[in-house]
């Protein structure tokens, strides 16, 4: 059972700082906020890495929104607060829109 403080991963983001969710929020995310996104830890830190897009947040400009297509009019969102440099993970979902905010980043 690895220790609740445990980093699960960590990732490089185009924009230069890191990602990072430990074991435990992992859980709360695909328990509590998103159960469909259980077992796709992979595909979220492909997403971080290798987003199509990325925006800010309209309501906190410390919040990164970073989208990658799923599939034909559906996307995976990573959202991710950065504070004093550090990165991490809020939440993770799939959605058929990108949310309302400005595009900072895109391939």
């Amino acid at each position: 059972m690895a220790d609740n403080n445990e980093i699960l991963f960590e990732v490089e983001t185009p924009l230069g700082f890191r990602v990072r969710v430990t074991f435990d929020y992992w859980q709360v995310i695909v328990t509590i906020k998103h159960p469909v996104m259980l077992g796709r830890e992979a595909e979220i830190q492909e997403v971080l890495r290798n987003p199509d897009e990325i925006r800010l947040s309209k309501k906190d400009p410390s919040v990164y929104l970073f989208y990658k297509p799923e599939r034909i009019g559906r996307w995976v969102c990573a959202v991710t607060k950065r504070l004093d440099g550090e990165g991490f993970l809020i939440t993770a979902y799939p959605t058929d829109a990108a949310k309302e905010g400005e595009r900072i980043w895109h391939k």
